[in-house]
């Protein structure tokens, strides 16, 4: 079967070329994405998606046309999951990015953008997933004014993962400028110590994940202690438990980081509340 995606609003062959070698995107990075997961022809947390996209947007300094608009978007994703028949589990990835241009003078201010989709397995005990992990201590990620976004600039994640791969694990833990925990190369960390959870406030440089951002709402409400603070190398290691977030895996249980070995007993309460609310 010949998959699809979208570009620009035309549905082209996933095989195609779709964009030029002067393509600022695709030069220099200059533009941000988003993923998401389908299940059943819904898309969860939908709407903080948006709200993330559309504030990443306006910070990066496009010129958004007024056709561009999140129900615009999500009828596109609903459309192309239908053509790729995957509207019951995919993984949906939205990249938006400015045109043609030199560094200094873009020809093309406004958003262009590809959206693809890919068939996932049905989601399965997300929170029984070992993932076996280290700390790759070749880039850092820096804490600034564009550091929450999921820039298209992914050089860090990318050779995190590269690394881990290497290693055998199933991710790597990037550390920020200053020594401390920040994320992994694809989801937020969290950790617990005494029964309290910690996840590395935005100011740390982590990306503003939309798993985290809803389960920073909806955890307290479920009677756990949950809060926002630097998570440095050593709380990692004393932890009594350690789990991580996105939106298309929901949240998977790390058994070890490099030499520590962790217990999951409140991380599976987590995963189970999440999955039955």
């Amino acid at each position: 079967m010949s998959f699809y995606l979208n570009y620009d609003g035309k549905i082209v062959r996933a095989d195609e070329p779709v964009v030029q070698a002067t393509n600022r995107g695709f030069r220099y990075g200059d533009g941000l994405f988003e993923t998401m997961r389908m299940t059943n022809s819904v898309i969860p947390l939908l709407t903080l998606h948006f709200e993330r996209l559309f504030q990443g947007i306006a910070l990066l300094g496009f010129e958004l046309p007024g056709y561009l608009t999140p129900l615009y978007l999500e009828n596109k994703i609903q459309e192309l999951c239908q053509i790729n028949s995957n509207s019951d589990s995919a993984r949906v990835r939205l990249m938006v990015f400015r045109g043609n241009g030199t560094l200094y003078d873009p020809e093309d201010n406004t958003p262009h953008y590809i959206i693809e989709t890919a068939s996932l397995p049905t989601v399965g005990d997300g929170g029984n997933t070992d993932c076996i992990m280290g700390i790759y201590r070749s880039a850092r990620k820096a804490a600034d004014h564009f550091s929450a976004i999921k820039s298209n600039n992914y050089l860090p994640y990318l050779m995190g993962a590269l690394h881990a791969r290497t290693m055998g694990w199933t991710d790597s833990i990037i550390l920020n400028t200053t020594g401390n925990v920040c994320e992994s190369c694809i989801s937020n960390i969290f950790i617990i110590k005494d029964g309290i959870i910690i996840t590395p406030s935005l100011s740390e440089g982590c990306v503003a994940g939309v798993m985290r951002r809803h389960l920073l709402e909806v955890l307290p409400g479920w009677h756990f202690q949950v809060h926002e603070a630097a998570v440095t190398t050593e709380m990692l290691k004393e932890a009594d438990e350690v789990f991580l977030s996105n939106a298309v895996n929901g949240i998977r249980y790390v058994l070890q980081v490099e030499d520590i070995y962790y217990d999951k007993t409140i991380t599976s309460r987590i995963y189970n509340a999440i999955t039955n609310s």
